[in-house]
């Protein structure tokens, strides 16, 4: 297999193996039209999805090495010179568009968060993330790692622990191994409560995971009154969207009362 040139920047540990990267670029739908790629440094990923006619595809980069490596080797390469974290979503395509990468490890949670975010604007997501994230993100109630992302991903996607990716095929290897997880939009337009107040109780409940909700959500200052002492006893990491759903409308409801 061929060696690719690649060095470390922002928590990156770039792929040398290229079955692994034909297997990530062949995860996306069928479907898809337009697709952004997240930090191709060298471009192991982007070199399967460049020349596809399947896609209107684009990669954006923040590093300038990386860039000037990529405007060199795949100079029919859409590229922007920027940061996805920071970038306006709706300047990249008209439509909707899917995102793929091998995501550096510090911001991955921040690239999830935007997704969650802009979640109707990306339909698709295939990703490599340090395997404790994969876990995380596609754990479900009752698991030790399921968390924030966990609920707030779930509730707009359905999401799959597709492959595990061991050290040895990265440059540098990292000291943890990795996986590649799917989240594709499911059909929940909406939630059935305060979107804005869902994503509060939900990050304040976690935010305390140790303790029981009755505990855990005193931080919001609002009555606990009418939600229902079998969710109240449970822990954060018990609970569904539906059950988060649930104690946003009852606070919803008495604070509208009050």
């Amino acid at each position: 297999m061929e060696q690719v040139k690649a060095k470390k920047f922002l928590g990156q540990h770039f792929l040398t193996d290229e079955s692994i990267a034909e297997r990530i670029a062949r995860s996306i739908g069928a479907d898809t039209r337009c697709l952004l790629e997240i930090g191709p440094g060298m471009g192991v990923l982007t070199k399967y999805l460049v020349d596809s006619p399947q896609y209107h595809f684009k990669a954006i980069e923040i590093d300038r090495e990386s860039v000037a490596y990529l405007h060199e080797h795949y100079p029919t390469l859409d590229l922007i010179e920027g940061d996805f974290l920071r970038l306006d979503l709706k300047t990249i395509f008209p439509e909707p568009f899917a995102v793929i990468g091998n995501f550096p490890y510090n911001i991955s949670s921040q690239i999830l968060f935007r997704v969650f975010e802009n979640r109707n604007m990306i339909p698709e997501v295939v990703g490599m993330f340090q395997k404790e994230v994969a876990e995380r993100v596609a754990a479900g109630p009752g698991n030790k790692t399921y968390g924030i992302l966990s609920v707030l991903l779930s509730a707009f996607y359905d999401i799959e622990y597709l492959f595990t990716v061991h050290e040895h095929v990265f440059n540098p290897p990292p000291k943890v191994k990795s996986a590649v997880i799917r989240l594709r939009r499911n059909g929940v337009t909406q939630l059935d409560c305060d979107e804005r107040l869902f994503v509060q109780v939900v990050k304040t409940g976690f935010n305390q995971r140790r303790k029981t909700l009755r505990n855990a959500l005193k931080p919001l200052n609002m009555s606990l009154d009418g939600i229902p002492d079998t969710l109240l006893a449970k822990r954060a990491e018990q609970l569904s969207v539906t059950d988060f759903v649930t104690i946003t409308n009852t606070l919803t409801n008495l604070s509208t009362q009050s």
